[in-house]
């Protein structure tokens, strides 16, 4: 039995937790979220808490109750507290500018990128315009969207230049030594 797949998730105040197929829909203060899982699995909503159990015990469903379960975790934890990722901009001229739905980042290319949000997904740019932090409901999305705008301009190893998560470590490389 899975450790981690056989332990009920407590369902808060204020939170709905629907089954309906195999979709789990979840609504909280935050937020709603919906979430399909593989017909494969069962969940069962019942006394506060929601349980996730296995017919038997193949493969496929073994490696499946642990996923299943933390995912359901995920989408309770993301319409309560919510979720949220910090980006830092280095560089001389790097920044970033926050419109609406979307962000304007000047970037060192001979253009600005402009970034649309999906929804569901908000962002704050801090004042100095170098830290941009991205919340949201799903962390699935959010994470997504954190690599697609770091993927705009990767930290480069030898000045730190780049767009780099906050808790990300570059390694620094030494430049070229001149020779005599």
């Amino acid at each position: 039995m899975s450790r981690i797949g056989k332990l009920p998730v407590k369902i808060p105040e204020k939170v709905k937790v629907a089954v309906t197929g195999t979709t789990v829909r979840v609504e909280g203060p935050k937020g709603k979220m919906s979430l399909a899982f593989n017909p494969v699995m069962k969940v069962e909503v019942g006394n506060g808490e929601v349980r996730v159990s296995r017919p038997d015990d193949s493969r496929l469903a073994k490696g499946l109750h642990g996923l299943t379960r933390t995912l359901v975790r995920n989408a309770i934890d993301g319409v309560t507290k919510g979720y949220e990722r910090t980006l830092e901009i280095n560089g001389v001229g790097y920044k970033a500018e926050g419109k609406g739905k979307e962000i304007n980042f000047t970037l060192g290319f001979s253009h600005p990128v402009v970034f649309k949000l999906p929804e569901g997904v908000t962002a704050e740019v801090d004042p100095k315009q170098t830290r941009v932090v991205i919340k949201g409901v799903d962390k699935h999305l959010l994470g997504l969207t954190a690599a697609k705008i770091r993927a705009l301009r990767p930290p480069e190893p030898y000045k730190g230049k780049g767009i780099k998560y906050a808790e990300e470590i570059v390694r620094r490389k030494e430049g070229k030594t001149g020779a005599a």
